[in-house]
């Protein structure tokens, strides 16, 4: 069956095949880089950009920021070429497969092929690459290899339309990237205004009153075990081998992952009578308390009914302490530093129920004071997650329009 070369999508006005070209006839100028000798400080106190991988994001094709700059000398002592600005760099070894357009004169390390003089339009022709490189590193999937050469990509074809066409697509993806890289700001933006409330409105260390209140209220704060209040319930060794593929999930330490949400492949186990000593509901709080995230805390936002596996720790709700509040101060610094003082290193670092029952927490002596603090970081939480939400569907949007508007 003959493949269509016509894309799925197209902008209104536009008909025809598209022309399938080698990499090698879209542009003029094909060049390489090279490092200068790092031994050298001459070589290293200039202003021409010098970009390494590291300077590359994944995802991020319109322009970089280089960290390093050479001279006229380590140009002139090396391998690095002067590549003219507007020209598209490409990552061929390691941290193969990223790209971008560079906005400026600049030279390379030897782990780039730079393309410049290109025949066609600039922004359609990245993106074009872009789409190629997921393919080609989709395939290296679980393969040895670690970088492709510059005769393999450059005898490797796209499918090109007319330079009008060309000019309506790279403008479409450049708007797409562009609110990527905004809602993608706005998100570290929130995540930053969270760390500094938390580092804020929690007393610091030898203080009884948080650099900042929530207008009306005042006073010291009182200080208690963690225990006291919230003591650590440790969970049930379930047995792997009656492990099923349905039924309740059991939440085990794999599942609190590094960015302190509960996910990844989760083990099912069938209904148990008096479940109750390690049943888990929508909003508990939990730990991981050994393996690669120890320390690290999760919180349930489910209603779904789950069970909860040993070396996974659960925060009791005693009603003592408004249970938002507790939250809020399992994700302060505060917590952090006294899990940080504790922590067994090793292959396997861990940490003891009766460790973290003897930190300490302080808290207001009002309940509603606790309320209004665990809702402003609740409230704070679900924009943070909203934020991430459209960063997510924007992502998924910009792989759509891929798939469709190139053959």
């Amino acid at each position: 069956m003959t493949k269509s070369k016509q894309p799925q999508y197209r902008f209104d006005g536009f008909e025809g095949e598209w022309e399938e070209k080698r990499i090698s006839d879209i542009a003029n100028v094909f060049t390489g880089g090279g490092t200068p000798s790092t031994q050298n400080d001459q070589y290293w106190t200039g202003n021409i950009p010098w970009i390494q991988s590291s300077d590359l994001s994944k995802d991020e094709i319109l322009d970089v920021n280089p960290k390093k700059f050479i001279t006229k000398l380590g140009l002139s002592n090396s391998a690095a070429k002067l590549i003219p600005k507007n020209s598209i760099a490409i990552v061929t070894r390691v941290g193969v497969g990223k790209l971008s357009i560079i906005n400026r004169e600049y030279t390379t390390s030897q782990d780039f092929l730079s393309i410049s003089d290109l025949k066609e339009n600039l922004k359609f022709t990245v993106y074009s690459l872009y789409r190629l490189l997921q393919k080609e590193l989709n395939q290296l999937q679980g393969t040895s290899i670690k970088g492709i050469t510059k005769g393999y990509l450059l005898s490797k074809t796209i499918l090109i339309p007319s330079l009008p066409e060309q000019g309506a697509i790279g403008e479409l993806f450049q708007t797409v990237d562009q609110l990527l890289q905004l809602q993608d700001q706005k998100l570290a933006t929130l995540k930053e205004q969270k760390q500094t409330f938390l580092r804020k409105m929690f007393p610091a260390q030898g203080q009884k009153v948080p650099e900042i209140r929530l207008q009306g209220f005042d006073g010291e704060w009182e200080e208690n075990k963690l225990g006291e209040v919230s003591p650590l319930r440790g969970g049930y060794a379930f047995e792997s081998d009656k492990f099923q593929s349905d039924g309740i999930k059991i939440i085990r330490i794999s599942n609190i992952l590094s960015s302190g949400i509960i996910g990844g492949e989760f083990a099912h186990y069938h209904q148990i009578n008096n479940d109750d000593k390690y049943l888990l509901t929508g909003g508990s709080a939990l730990i991981a308390m050994s393996g690669a995230t120890t320390g690290k805390v999760s919180i349930l936002n489910t209603e779904e009914k789950y069970y909860q596996n040993q070396r996974v720790g659960y925060f009791m709700d005693l009603n003592k302490i408004h249970y938002n509040f507790i939250i809020a101060f399992l994700k302060s610094l505060n917590f952090n530093k006294q899990i940080q003082s504790v922590l067994v290193a090793g292959a396997q670092p861990n940490i003891s129920s009766k460790e973290i029952d003897n930190f300490q927490i302080l808290y207001p002596r009002h309940n509603v004071e606790q309320e209004a603090i665990g809702n402003f970081f609740q409230t704070l939480d679900q924009q943070i997650a909203q934020s991430e939400e459209k960063l997510t569907e924007l992502k998924a949007l910009k792989q759509t329009l891929l798939n469709r508007l190139f053959v």
